[in-house]
């Protein structure tokens, strides 16, 4: 299975939502699902935003490597699952040919309160902390959906 994360730049929400949910896979002890992530407004290469990187070493996780990718139709493609941070973006994803297979995180874990992850970036540090909070309730949703789909039970 192959999931991708989308937000705008690929340097705040997506790459957050990436590690969280390879993270929460993790746990679900679920191999075989690769995590990846892009923006549809991303300038290729970037690396992650200062915020997301502190917020993620502050919380055990790596965001050095990452680097920002657009969205194209052949990652919309090849994905399996497609999840939006905001409702833009699934528009945008519609237009590359996501059709059903795209959500909106929010949607898809069925969390409680809004379903769109707010965009921290240039702002302070406690808005990416409160974007990590959100996202982590969020990908572990996910995760536990994913692998009871994957796995085939409904508990």
């Amino acid at each position: 299975m192959r999931i991708l994360l989308v937000c705008t730049g690929n340097t705040c929400r997506s790459p957050l939502a990436e590690v969280l949910l390879r993270r929460a896979l993790q746990e679900e002890q679920l191999d075989g699902v690769t995590v990846e992530s892009a923006g549809t407004g991303a300038f290729g290469g970037e690396p992650a935003s200062e915020g997301s990187y502190l917020v993620a070493l502050e919380n055990g996780l790596d965001l050095a490597a990452h680097r920002a990718r657009v969205a194209t139709r052949g990652m919309v493609a090849e994905a399996d699952l497609v999840l939006a941070m905001a409702r833009g973006h699934l528009r945008k994803l519609d237009l590359l040919g996501a059709g059903e297979k795209a959500h909106l995180i929010g949607d898809y874990a069925k969390s409680d309160g809004d379903h769109e992850v707010a965009d921290p970036v240039g702002g302070p540090i406690e808005g990416y902390r409160a974007t990590y909070v959100q996202l982590e309730g969020m990908t572990r949703e996910v995760a536990k959906r994913v692998a009871q789909e994957v796995r085939g039970d409904r508990r």
